[in-house]
């Protein structure tokens, strides 16, 4: 296959695997709900050989389940299952901080997690929090762990982190929408926020066990705005992908 072509089929994929990800956690698809190659290519536009890559690909991100019969399933998730990706993507982040830390940074390279820290402050200190903050501060988050794994400098690790961060629902942010609504937002951003300081302040005096210890602990906050999300599913809205979770009792 000629180099142009590999490329565009690469991009169809990726695209098709975004629409059909979002479609999954917007909603649109239910747990137990069957969606066929065929619906796949009508729902996204992309051919049937990007689709069924892009497909394929979900099934190892672990939102679908391939029917012997053919086709794919939207799985449902036990409690447990998320807290073990949380987990996961935290133990790997805790690494990154590390190695960040152990290796040295620049002042020059930290300047950037620095910046992201101090415009997440503006956010913060907000109260009461409104939605519009909190989807300002999904952005920031999602920037400030990014550069975090960069500091690493280590591709095998930032590679691994991608990964453990595209299982459902294990993202930095995962949770963050739906934490808006509950009584204790602005506390838990608060903590959040501290553990963003902390870990840059860490990584600044090369106290790796510090920096990977703090950024361990920032990720069981995430368990813990799971565990209220579930508890607390009466703006759903927020976050739609939250049917897709058996309660504890279900499990």
């Amino acid at each position: 296959m000629p180099e142009r072509e590999a490329d565009r089929s690469v991009s169809q994929t990726v695209r098709a695997q975004l629409a059909l990800r979002d479609l999954i956690l917007s909603g649109g698809l239910r747990p137990g709900e069957r969606i066929s190659e065929l619906q796949a290519v009508e729902t996204t536009g992309v051919s049937r050989t990007p689709v069924r890559m892009a497909l394929v690909r979900l099934e190892e991100e672990g939102l679908l389940e391939a029917i012997p019969s053919g086709g794919f399933m939207v799985k449902a998730f036990s409690e447990r299952d998320i807290l073990d990706s949380i987990e996961l993507r935290g133990t790997l982040e805790g690494l990154a901080a590390r190695f960040a830390a152990e290796r040295g940074v620049s002042a020059r390279d930290l300047e950037p997690l620095k910046e992201c820290v101090n415009e997440i402050d503006g956010l913060v200190r907000r109260d009461p929090v409104s939605v519009e903050a909190f989807s300002s501060y999904v952005t920031l988050n999602a920037r400030f762990h990014a550069l975090l794994t960069e500091l690493s400098r280590s591709p095998p690790l930032i590679r691994q982190i991608d990964r453990a961060s595209a299982l459902p629902f294990a993202s930095p942010s995962g949770f963050v929408m739906a934490q808006s609504a509950l009584p204790e937002a602005h506390q838990i951003l608060l903590i959040a926020q501290d553990h963003h300081r902390v870990v840059v302040d860490a990584i600044e005096n090369r106290e790796g066990g510090r920096a990977e210890a703090v950024m361990r602990e920032h990720a069981r906050l995430a368990a813990r705005n799971l565990r209220l999300a579930l508890r607390n599913r009466t703006h759903l809205e927020l976050l739609p992908a939250l049917a897709l979770i058996k309660s504890a009792a279900a499990d």
